[in-house]
């Protein structure tokens, strides 16, 4: 019989959002026709444990350990995204109208280095690399390509860019309003993480302060122009691709987003105008067990953290939304077939901690760019998973296993003790200004590697079951011709357009660079006037400075 705790859950939480957003499908039932039930507790085990009052609870309930929405899989799946971007918006084009027509729900942009950094393809110091790592974007006109004949107020739009985040999300906007499409009906994520940067990317261009006041600008702007907007995606993607471990991820990466909540309090905003809307990116490495754990500990630190250092943020807002991608370090140029399985395995997990958003990696990005051919099977992992293993249709289904009860203790418990040693420094800035961060991933990617080689940690197709390549997949190229015609593309624009309108757009927004108001406006008011994306970030630039890296020995 349900206790009284599960029945209020069932009534006003699960029952309630099953009325106003609907269920995927009238009945969830095993293979033999059992009905599964909504959530399975310690009772349905034949035991009962104190924890479901505190560590446990209930989905959509603090502290979220088992998931933050009443209804997860069974009211709507996980978005299905694949990053893509390469070449020139043309091209790139094309990639993502075929992964919408696979059945893709939702775009994520790569974009190349300059666009990264803030250059246009024009610079000098973008020779070589325009539309390699991602689709060049300099300004209004590529953005219309990139998105021609895509819906934007009926397609989430993930955006991977932090230094120039702002710049592209006026991009973004001021293309949706050209295409008749209001910014309230915009749904997406700018990725806006400058503090990782400076921890383990390195596609950085501005001082700390002033990049955490473009971050803050960003939640205030979005508030009311863009409501429906994710400001940021607090990543622990990159550091983890740099060799940290889960424990240090998940620390690093809150200890990120409080930095991010206290600068957007100093700059005067309320916590709940801008906390729900904060988002979280995760890496999904091969650790199984350990990886579900990871992401029920994040939810539940997170939670209490913001409980406790900020009591004011309502229950909803501190929800940790999270969006996840396989562990591209994790894929091996050896045995490139392999990388299927590994994909499929990470996936999972991803799906089992509750993600709301996935991407799975392609199986020959070890050597490359993605073909159109692996990004389709990337996709179909996902798929399979949704439609076929039936895990979708479980709420949280490892809760209550001892390991995973014990793991998602240690992991919560070990980050907040790392949490604490960086508020013991100072933060987070004191802490990377000092390369105390850099330090302590450095020494675990060195430990992992030492592992590798000593036969310790088995990769397959690497040092264990190496015999045979199996079929080299090929390799997408990028056209060098691209890059002629993507500088020709910025020099035609520079000569058509309203000349007075750029020039006088770019000089209001130095002088609102060198006061204290919002910059968001300007930079909107510069995009409309077809300043591209190096001009803007280059007056930024003038006023701000750069960001001068810490060495770590």
């Amino acid at each position: 019989m349900p206790d009284r705790r599960e029945e209020a859950w069932l009534e006003e939480q699960y029952e309630a959002q099953a009325a106003s957003s609907g269920l995927r499908k009238e009945r969830f039932v095993l293979s033999d026709g059992t009905e599964i039930k909504p959530l399975y507790l310690p009772g349905d085990a034949g035991e009962q444990s104190a924890r479901l009052e505190g560590d446990l609870g209930f989905p959509g309930e603090p502290p979220f350990a088992r998931g933050v929405q009443p209804t997860m899989y069974r009211g709507r799946l996980w978005t299905m995204r694949q990053y893509a971007g390469f070449g020139t918006a043309a091209e790139s084009n094309e990639r993502y109208r075929m992964l919408l027509a696979a059945g893709g729900k939702g775009l994520s942009v790569a974009f190349d280095l300059p666009t990264q950094m803030g250059l246009d393809s024009t610079d000098p110091l973008s020779a070589g690399e325009v539309g390699k790592v991602g689709v060049a974007i300099d300004s209004i006109e590529d953005m219309h390509v990139l998105f021609d004949g895509i819906p934007l107020d009926r397609v989430s739009t993930s955006m991977t860019i932090n230094a120039t985040a702002p710049i592209l999300l006026a991009l973004y906007q001021v293309c949706a309003e050209e295409q008749g499409v209001s910014g309230a009906k915009l749904r997406g994520t700018i990725q806006n993480d400058v503090l990782k940067e400076y921890i383990a990317r390195g596609t950085y261009i501005y001082p700390a302060g002033p990049s955490l006041r473009l971050i803050t600008d960003v939640f205030a702007y979005c508030k009311d122009a863009l409501p429906r907007w994710n400001t940021i995606s607090i990543s622990g993607y990159h550091i983890r691709e740099a060799g940290c471990d889960a424990v240090q991820e998940v620390a690093f990466t809150l200890a990120n987003g409080l930095t991010y909540v206290q600068a957007a309090i100093d700059a005067g905003l309320d916590i709940n105008d801008f906390a729900g809307r904060l988002a979280f990116f995760f890496n999904v490495h091969n650790g199984f067990l350990e990886e579900i754990a990871k992401f029920r500990a994040a939810r539940r630190l997170w939670a209490r953290l913001l409980g406790e250092r900020h009591p004011a943020c309502t229950d909803e807002n501190r929800r940790l939304r999270f969006h996840t991608q396989t562990a591209g370090s994790a894929l091996t140029a050896q045995q490139p077939d392999n990388n299927v399985a590994r994909v499929t395995i990470q996936a999972l997990a991803a799906v089992l901690g509750g993600t709301q958003s996935l991407h799975t990696n392609s199986l020959d990005e070890a050597l490359g760019l993605p073909s159109e051919h692996a990004a389709q099977i990337a996709l179909r992992t996902q798929q399979v998973i949704a439609s076929e293993s039936g895990v979708a249709d479980f709420i949280d289904p490892l809760a209550g296993s001892y390991a995973i009860e014990a793991l998602t203790d240690h992991i919560e418990r070990s980050a907040r003790e790392l949490i604490e040693r960086v508020d013991a420094m100072g933060g987070v800035v004191r802490a990377i200004e000092a390369g105390w961060i850099q330090k302590q991933i450095l020494d675990t990617a060195y430990r992992y590697q030492q592992g590798i080689d000593s036969g310790a940690i088995e990769v397959v197709g690497v040092n264990v079951h190496a015999g045979g390549e199996g079929v080299r997949p090929e390799i997408q190229r990028i056209d060098p011709e691209g890059e002629r015609q993507q500088r020709a593309r910025v020099k035609a624009l520079r000569a058509k357009r309203d000349k007075a309108a750029a020039e006088g757009a770019l000089t209001a927004l130095e002088a609102a660079a060198r006061t204290d108001a919002n910059l968001m406006p300007l930079i909107v008011t510069a995009v409309r006037a077809r300043c591209t994306l190096g001009e803007i970030a280059g007056t930024m630039r003038r006023v701000f400075g750069v960001y001068r890296e810490t060495l770590v020995i």
